[in-house]
Formats: structure tokens, sequence, C-alpha cells
């Protein structure tokens, strides 16, 4: 009787002490997140590097004529896309809470105001294609405007999948603490898609 009594205590104290650790970890598909986010920063500091080497080689206007950037338009578009990351962080605050529902309209909300974004965007090169002459082999100004700002459309265009994939998915079975993970690692995408945003706003649209 003695070595069962004290011998169950024991074993429930182990237990509790390894449920503590595994707790206390950090989630390794959040950390590998990070970690391939910082290989996409590199990505763009590429592109942003090719920009500022391309205009400091022009012997011409930047952007040259007939290239004309409309900035309203532009600012309009750029505050749908910051904003967006506000109600993404909402989606995110109504996961941790296990709120499903909350979780959709918020993600539901980033999700149409990225492809506002993406929209925005697509019509402002329809523009400067068809009133402006500037197209991606028009001259070099072209080029890295279209590649820097066209593979950033395309990393939005990748986290609007991400939404849609996370919506889906919240609506089969039972709301998961792995769901709720899921929804955080998305955050993390698109604020990062986010801030990059800003910085290329500030360098093409703001400093001439």
């Amino acid at each position: 009787m003695m070595t069962l009594v004290t011998t169950a205590p024991v074993a429930s104290s182990t237990f509790d002490t390894s449920r503590v650790h595994s707790l206390t970890r950090p989630n390794m598909v959040s950390v590998g997140t990070i970690i391939w986010l910082s290989s996409e920063l590199m990505f763009f500091a590429g592109l942003f590097a090719m920009y500022f080497t391309a205009r400091a080689r022009a012997t011409e206007g930047w952007p040259p004529e007939p290239t004309e950037l409309n900035l309203p338009y532009a600012t309009i578009f750029t505050i749908v896309l910051v904003a967006s990351s506000f109600t993404c962080q909402f989606g995110v605050f109504a996961a941790e809470q296990g709120n499903v529902y909350g979780l959709r309209r918020w993600f539901a909300i980033t999700f149409l105001m990225g492809a506002i974004f993406v929209g925005a965007q697509f019509n402002e090169y329809r523009v400067l294609v068809t009133e402006h002459g500037t197209s991606i082999s028009s001259s070099t100004y072209g080029s890295v405007f279209y590649l820097t700002t066209g593979f950033h459309a395309l990393h939005v265009i990748g986290g609007l999948i991400a939404f849609v994939f996370l919506l889906i998915r919240s609506t089969m079975g039972r709301f998961t603490p792995a769901q709720a993970t899921s929804a955080i690692v998305v955050s993390y995408y698109w604020h990062f898609v986010d801030v990059v945003w800003v910085g290329l706003f500030a360098t093409i649209y703001l400093i001439r």
C-alpha cells in the first residue's frame, strides 16, 4: 500500500511538468514562417537595390516623360492595404479567443480589401500602358517599376489565396488550436506584405 500511494503522485507530477514544458516551447510553424519571411525580405531588398541602381544611372527624368504616376490614386489603395493589416489582426484576436465567427468576418473583410488593392494596381498598369505608353520593355523605369510592384502584387495574391484556404478550413469541423495557429501565421505574412508595400510606395511615389 505504501508503494502505491507514493508512486501515483510522482507520475502525476512528471506528466504535469512535461506538459508545461511543451506549452512553453515556441511554435515551430511560426518560427519556420518567420525564417521564410526573412528570406523574402532579402528578395525584396534585392528589388529595392535594383530600383535605386537604375535610378542613379538614369540620364533623363525619373520617371521619364510621358510617364506620370497618379499619387492621389496610389495613396487611396495604399491606405486600403494598410487598413487591411488592422482587420487581419482583429481576426487573429478572434481566433485566439476561439471565436471562429469573428475570425471569418474579419478575414473576409481583409480578403476584400486585399482584392481591392490588387484590382486598383492592375488598373494603374492599364492606365500606364494605354495612356502613357509605359510598359515593362519601354524603358528602364518601366522595367524596374513593373518588376518591383508586380512581384509584390504576386505576394498579395498569394496572401489572398491563403485567406480563402483558411476560411474554407474554418468551416470544416470544430475550430482547433491548429487553425488558430494557421490564422496567426497568415497574419505574419500579410503584415509583411503590407510593410513591404509601404516601403515601395515611399520609394516609387514619394521620393522623386
